[in-house]
C-alpha cells in the first residue's frame, strides 16, 4: 500500500539534499550544461521548481500544466536565473508542496497529470520524489544513482517495469537484480524473451534512459530499446 504521508517526509528529505547539494555552485556552474540533452543545470532547477508548483496544481484539482508550450516557456524563461533565485524558487515552491501534501484529502481520489494521463493522488508524492532525485544525478554534480535510497531504485524499478509493460515496441523482458529479484516487461513487441541482469542500479538507469545498459548482462537478444519517459 502507498503511504502518501511516508513519500512526503521521503520528499522533503530529497529536497533538502538537493538544495544543499546546488548551494555549493555557482551562478556560471549552473548555466553549464546538465546530463539532460539541451538542458542546462538550470533548466533542471527551473524544472523542479515549476514541477511544484504543477503537482500543487494536480492535488487542488486544477490542470498541472496550462499547455505543454506553456510548460515549456516558463522553464525557459526561469532557467538562466542567478542560482540564489533558483534556489530561493525551488526551496518556496517545495514548502508549498509540502503543505498541500499535509492537509486533510481524500488520497484515494483519482488525478489527472500529463496528457491524460490519471493515477491515485497517494502516488503523487513518490511521483515528486522521482522527479527530485533523478533530476538530482542530472545535475551531474557528485550525486549518481547509487547514491539514491534502495527504497527508491526497488520502486522506481516497479513503476517503469509496469509503465513499459505490454508495450508494442518492447519484447518480452525479464530484469534480475544481483540481490535476486525479478521483474517483467514489454510482452508487445513478439519475438524471443529477453533476460537481463545486473545490479539494480544499472537497471534503473537503463529503465529511466540514464545509462546505456553497457553494465548489465543480456541473453536471448539484444538489449531493448525503450521508448521515451
Amino acid at each position: 500500500m502507498i503511504d502518501h504521508a511516508r513519500d512526503l517526509a521521503s520528499v522533503r528529505d530529497a529536497t533538502e539534499r538537493l538544495l544543499t547539494a546546488a548551494a555549493t555552485l555557482d551562478n556560471a556552474s549552473v548555466a553549464e550544461p546538465s546530463r539532460l540533452p539541451g538542458w542546462t543545470r538550470g533548466h533542471i532547477l527551473a524544472h523542479l521548481a515549476r514541477n511544484a508548483d504543477a503537482l500543487v496544481n494536480v492535488l487542488q484539482g486544477r490542470p498541472m500544466y496550462a499547455s505543454a508550450q506553456a510548460r515549456d516557456a516558463d522553464i525557459e524563461r526561469d532557467a538562466p536565473r542567478p542560482l540564489d533565485v533558483q534556489l530561493a524558487d525551488l526551496r518556496e515552491t517545495a514548502a508549498s508542496f509540502q503543505e498541500t501534501g499535509a492537509a486533510p484529502a481524500d488520497w484515494s481520489r483519482t488525478v489527472e497529470l500529463r496528457n491524460g494521463v490519471t493515477d491515485s493522488a497517494s502516488r503523487v508524492p513518490f511521483r515528486r520524489w522521482v522527479e527530485v532525485d533523478l533530476h538530482h544525478v542530472d545535475l551531474g554534480i557528485g550525486y549518481e544513482l547509487e547514491d539514491l535510497p534502495a527504497e527508491f531504485v526497488e520502486r522506481e524499478i516497479d513503476f517503469l517495469t509496469e509503465r513499459f509493460g505490454g508495450h508494442e515496441t518492447v519484447p518480452s523482458t525479464s530484469l534480475t537484480s544481483e540481490d535476486g529479484r525479478i521483474w517483467t516487461t514489454g510482452g508487445g513487441a513478439g519475438g524471443d524473451p529477453v533476460a537481463i541482469e545486473g545490479p539494480a542500479t544499472e537497471l534503473l538507469g537503463w529503465l529511466s534512459g540514464r545509462r546505456d545498459g553497457s553494465g548489465l548482462t543480456v541473453k536471448g537478444g539484444a538489449l531493448p530499446a525503450l521508448p521515451p519517459l
